[in-house]
């Protein structure tokens, strides 16, 4: 394949199925979905840990989190482990970034030349209250889940959709500059949409009118149990139904809001007359509950969290195609350096470029792997994905098999059922090869207990613990009320 630009775009919490390529039915894509009608769009893709910074870390990578030890979001990317920037770099074919990185700081060598108006973990620290699991059995700390995202789903600006706005301003004004330079490049393009906040500009919500919305599936009111392992999780205080309704428009419409900043790039690209020349990846860092068993956020292993949109365009790739091969963000890593033109194989990391799996036959037999060791969990969450079920295996608690041709929505478990004993323990089998789910469990807790000692212990953690805010701060020219996104 010949070397080309890489444009690689990604979205922030993007539930996979809401696309309208993907045959959503409210899903209002239009630049995502022509993007995936010139390439080609993975079915079954999945993040290797349902949270933003453990997957980002992934994504730079190519490595699962259990080998890197990027745990949590207060245990983030700083270079230690190389990736694919520092290939490029070593290749001395540049490599820049724009937008939303959540790694741990500006300073760390992390394979980027350049990182234009950065998102980085608070501090160099995170949500470090996160990190507070079993590992202090004397200590309960409050609840401080995702209570309010539903609650505060709003019409309007936030720092997110000005922050949004400014990364599309300066990624198109860096690829007008690009159409003069010589020789090929990398650029990441990270947007924070439709990660919450829920407000969203009302041109944008006006396309979802909230008495059309549905009501999240498996909600509280149907009788629907969640798993023990989830419990946790459960937000107090529940939404009513029209909250959950007008925040499912919200979170539809800033999907739509996204697209439109892509939409922008691209057609940057176009006008800068290098479309023909650049191959792009399309993705998101995780998915988003949106409401189903009554859950917001990520922190699981079940599709609407654990999914994520895949797609890839450009020169060599097959369009109007969809790819039934499971594929996760591991590989990207190896796909950047295939479309950059620089050895991409047999270098340790558990990926295959996507370039080629979408010029390939369908292996729907792949293996996709995730994990989750982070946000309040009670003991780590392992997902293994292979031909048509699912499991999720819990440490200490029970799993959970679905049968995902026959049970899309995931709505019964087989894990107890003896007619699926052999399917349980081949998958079990396949994930003892990839990890150790209890010693990695142990190591995971034993690094965050030490990252609390450090700090002083839980007690002082949550003393300091001065923001109800359930995300990351974006910088701080643009959080401001009065930053006005040019054109506006």
């Amino acid at each position: 394949m010949k070397p080309n630009n890489v444009l690689v775009l990604m979205a922030d919490e993007h539930n996979a199925r809401m696309l309208g390529c993907a045959g959503h039915p409210l899903a209002k894509t239009p630049n995502l979905d022509a993007l995936a009608a010139r390439g080609t769009r993975f079915t079954h893709a999945y993040t290797n840990s349902p949270i933003c910074v453990p997957a980002r870390a992934s994504f730079a990578t190519g490595r699962y989190v259990n080998e890197i030890g990027y745990w949590d979001n207060s245990i983030a990317y700083d270079g230690r482990v190389e990736g694919w920037g520092h290939r490029l770099q070593a290749a001395k074919i540049p490599v820049e970034s724009i937008g939303k990185l959540h790694y741990r700081k500006q300073s760390d060598s992390v394979g980027l030349d350049r990182q234009h108006v950065p998102m980085h973990i608070k501090d160099g620290l995170g949500m470090v209250h996160l990190s507070i699991r079993k590992q202090f059995p004397d200590f309960v700390a409050e609840a401080r889940h995702v209570a309010g995202i539903p609650m505060s789903a709003a019409e309007g600006e936030s720092e997110y959709t000005r922050y949004d706005r400014r990364i599309a301003d300066v990624a198109c004004d860096w690829l007008k500059r690009a159409a003069d330079k010589d020789g090929n490049w990398v650029l990441f393009v990270s947007f924070v949409t439709p990660h919450y906040p829920l407000c969203v500009p009302k041109e944008f919500l006006d396309l979802y009118p909230i008495d059309q919305m549905p009501e999240g599936k498996f909600a509280p009111a149907s009788g629907f149990q969640l798993h023990p392992w989830l419990q946790r999780f459960v937000a107090s205080g529940r939404a009513t139904v029209e909250q959950q309704k007008k925040a499912f428009a919200s979170y539809l419409a800033l999907c739509s809001f996204m697209d439109a900043q892509v939409g922008r790039v691209l057609e940057a690209l176009q006008q800068a007359g290098l479309t023909d020349f650049t191959r792009i990846i399309f993705t998101s860092d995780h998915g988003e509950n949106a409401g189903a068993r009554g859950l917001w956020g990520k922190s699981n292993h079940y599709e609407e969290a654990a999914a994520i949109p895949l797609i890839v365009a450009g020169p060599d790739v097959p369009a109007a195609k969809v790819c039934n091969t499971p594929a996760t963000l591991v590989d990207v890593h190896p796909s950047i350096l295939h479309a950059a033109g620089l050895p991409f194989e047999n270098d340790g990391t558990p990926g295959k470029s996507l370039f080629n799996l979408a010029n390939q036959p369908d292996d729907i037999e792949r293996v996709a792997f995730s994990e989750y060791h982070a946000g309040g969990s009670p003991s780590a969450s392992y997902m293994v994905r292979k031909g048509r079920f699912k499991l999720i295996h819990y440490v200490e608690f029970s799993s959970e098999l679905f049968d995902l041709e026959a049970d899309p929505e995931e709505g019964t478990n087989l894990a107890e059922d003896t007619r699926y004993a052999s399917v349980v323990s081949e998958l079990e089998r396949i994930l003892h090869t990839i990890v150790d789910p209890e010693e990695v469990d142990k190591r995971a807790n034993l690094a965050q207990r030490e990252l609390i000692e450090s700090l002083g212990g839980p007690e002082k953690v949550m003393a300091n613990l001065v923001t109800e805010k359930s995300y990351t701060p974006v910088p701080a020219h643009i959080a401001s009320e009065d930053f006005i996104p040019p054109g506006q």
